[in-house]
């Protein structure tokens, strides 16, 4: 028996004033899946990101995430932005950075509760003896495991990492990967990036956001994966065999690359 189905979208549309972005794009993600959603830049990544945050509406179709409408399922979500612009020199310490995912919280919780909360998603990114490290002082792996306990500190249905491994060495990316491998099963997890190449071996699916071809709007399709052909722990896409329909809900058919 499948799991829930926690994000659905059915025939959805999106336009910009001057800009069809998505057009009859449908998907679903169920329960503790490891989705990556790959496209080149352009191709309506972020605009899908943002009708996913309830941040836009679709012109046509539906979007239910969690049960409900986006706006108002977003604070559910779990969101690792690409870049998190912040002041060096502003005297926050990493205990503090993770606490602030915990808005929804504050008033409703002590503040004891607050820190053992933070303190336990710390402990899920192997960085809780950073604690009270100032934020400024880590590096940019770091600093990303941070951000992602501070999605994880509320406890979200969903956790979206946005590009999660853009300018990171090798040993933050495997780091980073191998705290997403401890939360998969548990966590439903999408990851947004524009390698449209290679996904990490955690992914159970790819969803694939064409480019803008001759005149065609964006769309998402569902590709299969190579299994670690080469060895080293990573999938190579296939954009040209699309998964068995009595195996998903998406009907489009892939286009070759």
């Amino acid at each position: 028996m499948s799991s829930p189905i926690v994000l659905h979208f059915h025939d959805v549309s999106f336009s910009y004033p001057h800009l069809t972005v998505l057009e009859d794009v449908s998907f679903h993600v169920h329960e503790g899946e490891f989705i990556a959603l790959v496209g080149p830049n352009g191709s309506g990544k972020t605009t899908l990101l943002k009708l996913i945050l309830g941040l836009e509406q679709p012109k046509t179709g539906t979007i239910e995430l969690l049960g409900q409408n986006p706006s108002k399922a977003r604070v559910q979500i779990g969101y690792v932005p690409q870049h998190a612009s912040y002041d060096p020199s502003f005297p926050i310490s990493v205990l503090e950075v993770v606490k602030m995912g915990m808005v929804e919280a504050r008033g409703r919780q002590p503040k004891e509760k607050l820190k053992e909360m933070a303190l336990e998603a710390l402990e899920q990114v192997e960085l809780a003896s950073l604690s009270d490290r100032p934020y400024s002082d880590l590096s940019g792996g770091q600093r990303r495991r941070v951000l992602v306990a501070r999605a994880l500190a509320s406890k979200p249905g969903i956790l979206i990492l946005d590009e999660p491994v853009a300018n990171m060495d090798k040993e933050s990316e495997a780091r980073l990967y191998a705290t997403l491998g401890k939360l998969k099963g548990t966590t439903t997890i999408l990851i947004v990036t524009h390698d449209m190449r290679m996904v990490s071996s955690l992914t159970d699916r790819v969803f694939c956001i064409d480019a803008h071809k001759e005149g065609k709007v964006g769309r998402t399709v569902v590709q299969h994966m190579l299994q670690d052909v080469e060895g080293d722990g990573i999938k190579r896409v296939l954009h040209n065999i699309e998964i068995p329909a009595d195996q998903c809900s998406f009907p489009q058919e892939a286009d070759n690359e």
